[in-house]
């Protein structure tokens, strides 16, 4: 299994670089704590078990309305690869499932 995060500004329409992003388990501990590469991405979080998961963004910079987004996921199958991306603008935000 693998996860990776993409962060899209939509208001720019440029990656969002550097942006703190936090990977917990199910009970709050941190697994991981990363910054966005210039092209918005995160491709070497670690591998999770299967549950419910969640990616912390600190969005402050970008959002003047969300200081944090948080997307909680479910692993099923720890043989998967897990893509979750998020898409933000100023006053909104937007996440799939990815490839």
């Amino acid at each position: 299994m693998s996860l990776s995060t993409h962060v899209l500004n939509a208001a720019t329409g440029r990656p969002a670089a550097g942006m703190a992003v936090r990977l917990e388990d199910a009970d709050g501990k941190t697994l991981a704590q990363h910054d966005t590469d210039a092209d918005g991405r995160i491709k070497d979080l670690p591998a999770p078990a299967a549950g419910v998961h969640r990616l912390t963004f600190d969005t402050s910079e970008v959002s003047p309305f969300y200081p944090s987004v948080t997307i909680e996921f479910t692993v099923t199958d720890p043989a998967e690869h897990y893509h979750v991306p998020l898409l933000l603008s100023p006053y909104s935000y937007s996440t799939y499932r990815g490839s």
